[in-house]
């Protein structure tokens, strides 16, 4: 269960610093500080963390594969309906928020 959960939260964290250079100025400015330029020292790197989001991702969804496939205990974690449910949802979660961050770029100047 915490290599998906990790998975996850990882992909969701490199996902959102694939996205400080577009959203980083306008955070520091709703937040009201000054020298928001500093955020767009992150897009060279946005490539490198968004194949991260991609690789943690593809660890999360293949670990939660193969522990479905793989028979359980009676009683273990892995042998509960509602566990392997909430794993499946956060996972996917993560998944709809890494797109969110990732493709922040192409829909900002819809919102904005």
């Amino acid at each position: 269960m915490e290599k998906s959960v990790g998975a996850g939260v990882a992909a969701v964290g490199a996902a959102f610093a694939s996205a400080l250079c577009c959203a980083g100025p306008l955070i520091a400015v709703l937040l009201g500080v000054s020298g928001a330029g500093i955020a767009a020292t992150f897009e060279p790197l946005r490539p490198w963390f968004l194949a991260g989001t991609g690789a943690f991702l593809l660890v999360g969804h293949v670990g939660l594969k193969r522990e479905e496939a793989r028979e359980c205990e009676p009683g273990a974690a892995c042998a509960d309906p509602r566990v392997r449910w909430r794993r499946k949802t956060v996972l996917w979660i993560a998944t709809a928020l890494a797109i969110v961050f990732a493709t922040y770029p192409t829909w900002s100047g819809w919102v904005l």
